[in-house]
């Protein structure tokens, strides 16, 4: 594939440089993950909503608050840890607040800092559903893979995501926006 007629012209005393286009089979392999990826959001994001009125995302919230100690997180952790910018966060937890499964509280040695907290209701409702959601997790991914595939799956997107949450200070991640 050749750069589009529109390409930015390089600065002054340089030379343009081809991108480094993706081969036939790296195309075939990105689109491919592309529509797994979204077939498989949307699959799960059905499932839940028809299960309990909740989207993928806030079901991955509840689940956080449920494994961490007390069943609470500050606000920034839940946020990195969901790997979403902290505006999509706190909209998430107004939500999840309104069904009662979530409170915020004020954190007792920083003014500005909230824990998310989950709720005995917001625990409940995460017991009911996960049967159905990991069934259909099951049925999605892991009952179409054998157990190669399946390892190599896990180092494959270990790999991804350790490559795109870079350490150096002023990385731009979503839970620093």
């Amino acid at each position: 594939m050749k750069a589009p007629a529109s390409a930015p012209t390089p600065a002054s005393g340089q030379e343009p440089q081809e991108p480094r286009w993706l081969t036939d089979e790296e195309q075939h392999v990105w689109r491919s993950f592309m529509e797994g990826v979204t077939l498989l959001d949307d699959h799960l994001d059905r499932q839940l909503q028809r299960d309990a009125g909740m989207p993928h995302v806030y079901y991955g919230l509840l689940v956080k608050l449920a494994e961490a100690p007390r069943r609470q997180l500050r606000m920034t952790e839940l946020a990195m840890l969901a790997k979403i910018t902290r505006s999509r966060l706190s909209h998430a937890i107004a939500r999840l607040e309104k069904n009662g499964w979530v409170r915020r509280e004020d954190c007792p040695d920083d003014k500005r800092g909230q824990f998310a907290v989950l709720t005995d209701q917001g625990y409940e409702v995460l017991r009911q559903t996960a049967p159905g959601h990991v069934e259909a997790v099951r049925q999605a991914v892991f009952d179409r893979l054998s157990p190669g595939q399946q390892k190599s799956l896990g180092e494959i997107m270990r790999i991804v995501a350790e490559g795109l949450q870079p350490t150096e200070a002023g990385a731009d991640l979503p839970w620093l926006r």
